[in-house]
C-alpha cells in the first residue's frame, strides 16, 4: 500500500487558518447532472475561482469532461491562477461530490499538494466561516505560467483497453462507484443511450456510502467497514470507475484517507463501456 504523504482532506477550520497565513489557490468544482445532487449552500469562499470539470477537458471525445493532455491542462488551469507550486484546497457546494474529481485532476498531472475540503462549502458555512455572495469568478485576476509544470501520472489513470487487459488478467480489482440499482442494471443510467449493468467482474462500493448524511468523509473506522463489505481488498490494485468518472474520484480519496494512494480512475468509465456497441456488460449483483 502506497504511504500517505499528507492528508487528502482538509477540515474548514484548517482551511480557514491557512488562509491567514499562505497562499492557497481555492477552487470550486460545483458540478452535477441532471437529476443528481443539487449544491446545498450559495455564495463563495473569497478568493476561490470556478474549476469547471467540462471546460477543463478534452475537447476531441464524445465522451464527458475526459483529462486533458498535460500542456492543456496547464494552460487551463493558468487561467484560474494555479501554479505548480501551489497548495490547492477544492470544495463543492454540494459537500463531497464533484470536488474529489478535480483532487483527482491535479494528482493525475503530478501535483500532490492539492487537498479536499471535507464536507464542502456547506460544512464550511456551518462553522460560521465567511462566504461572499454570488459564484466564484470563472478566472484569476491575474494568470499564471505553467509551462512545463504538469506531467500526467499514468498509473493513476486507466483506459478503456487497459481496464479490459486488467480483467483478462485479473491483476486489478474493479470498483464500481455506482449505487447498486445501476450496477445491477435495474433502472436505466442518467445518461441516454447507455445500456445497463456493470463491467464483468467489478465491484460494487457506492460512492455514497462512504460519506455522511451531510456529506462529509466517513471515519477510517467506517470506511474501512464498507470496503470490506463490499468484497475490495486495500493490499491489491484497485481501479475505480462510476457514470463519468466523477464519483470514482471519491472513492479514490477515500482509499487515500486510508493510505491507498495508488488508486487509479478509469476516466471514461461507464459513459464509455456501456455504450450500446461497446465491451461485454454484466447485470445482477457482483459476482
Amino acid at each position: 500500500m502506497a504511504a500517505v504523504t499528507h492528508d487528502p482532506l482538509i477540515s474548514p477550520r484548517a482551511l480557514a487558518a491557512r488562509m491567514n497565513v499562505l497562499r492557497v489557490a481555492i477552487l470550486d468544482a460545483t458540478w452535477t447532472y441532471p437529476g443528481g445532487p443539487e449544491p446545498r449552500a450559495d455564495g463563495h469562499i473569497k478568493g476561490a475561482v470556478k474549476f469547471d470539470i467540462d471546460a477543463v477537458a478534452q475537447t476531441d471525445v464524445d465522451l464527458p469532461h475526459m483529462l486533458p493532455a498535460p500542456d492543456m491542462f496547464a494552460r487551463e488551469v493558468a487561467r484560474l491562477g494555479v501554479r505548480p507550486s501551489d497548495e490547492i484546497v477544492v470544495y463543492d457546494r454540494i459537500g463531497l461530490f464533484s470536488a474529489p474529481r478535480v483532487w483527482w485532476s491535479f494528482r493525475a498531472m503530478g501535483h500532490e499538494r492539492v487537498r479536499v475540503l471535507d464536507g464542502g462549502l456547506p460544512a464550511w458555512i456551518a462553522e460560521d466561516h465567511p462566504v461572499e455572495a454570488g459564484p466564484p469568478p470563472e478566472r484569476a485576476e491575474e494568470s499564471a505560467t505553467n509551462e512545463g509544470g504538469f506531467a500526467a501520472r499514468p498509473g493513476l489513470i486507466r483506459k478503456l483497453d487497459e481496464v479490459a487487459a486488467h480483467i483478462e488478467a485479473g491483476d486489478a480489482q474493479i470498483v464500481d462507484a455506482r449505487p447498486g440499482p445501476r450496477f445491477c442494471g435495474e433502472v436505466d443510467e442518467p445518461r441516454p443511450g447507455l445500456r445497463k449493468g456493470h463491467i464483468p467482474g467489478s465491484r460494487s462500493l457506492c460512492f455514497r456510502d462512504l460519506l455522511t448524511e451531510d456529506w462529509r468523509m466517513r471515519p477510517p473506522r467506517e470506511l474501512r467497514a464498507a470496503i470490506d463489505a463490499a468484497g475490495v481488498h486495500l493490499n491489491q490494485p484497485i481501479v475505480a470507475t462510476c457514470g463519468s468518472g466523477v464519483s470514482a474520484a471519491t472513492l479514490a480519496l477515500a482509499f487515500a484517507v486510508l493510505g491507498k494512494t495508488d488508486v487509479a480512475v478509469y476516466d471514461g468509465s461507464w459513459a464509455e463501456w456501456g455504450r450500446p456497441h461497446g465491451p461485454p456488460a454484466a447485470t445482477g449483483p457482483a459476482e
